[in-house]
């Protein structure tokens, strides 16, 4: 069977996003400079960047019974996403609230799952034609973490190329490191997982090389404005951040990033064509608002790379 395209398990979150100087200390409040509601969660986030980017893909969730849910489904569909996603009636769609600093983009956010976070090992075992199908699969920490590593192991025995992405830093069996062929951290969850304070590629090289002897494949860390490095056992390579404009809002970033990595690995793409694939698309992204709709088009992100 010719394996096609990405197949992703992770979490949708309607994002409630607000803009301001900064956060409000315990008991007080200030007055914002914006709101906006989106479409969010990590897993399906970087769905909309690898099916923007053009790849076939079918996500794995759940989202609840009303109007969020709805709203979940109809995004997929206009974006062409297979979907193996019930709606749960005893638990509500998941959200996040996202505060974005005015005047730098960064952000801060809690996220509670809600219906996705409800996701089993019978959702991944439903889903298993899609995911042995699909050339990647890739997963993070949002849904639980035991489920995660159960779809790690069963994508990799059915030979699919797999992608573990560990965010939020979470507690995990670190077992299933060895059937990871990409692990995708940011600083602070390199520094969690290794224990090796990250904070420019020297330092992120280590990390990488702590998870490898760990039975990773590739680590490819991602440093914010310091791009990412990959690196494996012969390779190791430092990707350069792609500056296209004023950075507005850096969420979502991440899940550009990764969802687009898997869109190249899944067209054949080397893993550093991929890695400098993703960056691009990091690097459109945060010069938008919000995480899903942030997310190039592959037009613009083959324009970018031939500059």
């Amino acid at each position: 069977m010719t394996k096609e395209g990405v197949s992703i398990l992770g979490i949708y979150a309607a994002d409630l996003q607000f803009t301001a100087k900064r956060q409000p200390a315990m008991g007080e409040t200030v007055l914002g400079k914006k709101f906006a509601l989106g479409p969010g969660g990590k897993g399906s986030n970087q769905a909309v960047a690898a099916a923007r980017a053009g790849a076939k893909v079918s996500f794995i969730s759940r989202v609840g019974l009303d109007s969020f849910g709805d709203q979940a489904l109809a995004m997929w569909r206009a974006e062409g996403i297979i979907t193996h996603v019930p709606q749960d009636e005893k638990h509500a769609t998941g959200a996040a609230y996202i505060f974005i600093e005015q005047g730098s983009g960064n952000n801060a956010v809690l996220v509670v799952p809600g219906a996705s976070g409800q996701v089993s090992t019978a959702d991944v075992d439903g889903a298993m034609d899609a995911i042995a199908g699909s050339a990647v699969f890739m997963t993070q920490l949002e849904t639980p973490a035991a489920v995660s590593a159960y779809a790690l192991r069963k994508a990799k025995g059915a030979g699919v190329i797999t992608i573990f992405n560990p965010a939020p830093a979470a507690a995990f069996d670190t077992s299933v490191l060895a059937v990871c062929d990409y692990c995708t951290p940011n600083e602070s969850e390199a520094t969690a997982l290794t224990g090796v304070a990250v904070k420019d590629v020297a330092s992120a090289r280590k990390a990488a090389e702590a998870l490898v002897a760990r039975g990773v494949g590739m680590a490819l860390i991602t440093l914010g404005s310091q791009g990412a490095l990959l690196h494996g056992r012969g390779l190791s390579v430092h990707v350069p951040v792609f500056k296209v404009g004023k950075v507005v809002d850096t969420t979502g970033a991440g899940d550009a990033f990764n969802g687009c990595f898997a869109a190249a690995l899944s067209k054949g793409s080397t893993p550093e064509e991929a890695a400098r694939f993703g960056a691009a698309t990091a690097g459109l992204s945060v010069t938008r608002h919000g995480t899903a709709p942030s997310m190039p088009q592959l037009a613009e992100i083959e324009a970018l790379l031939k500059l």
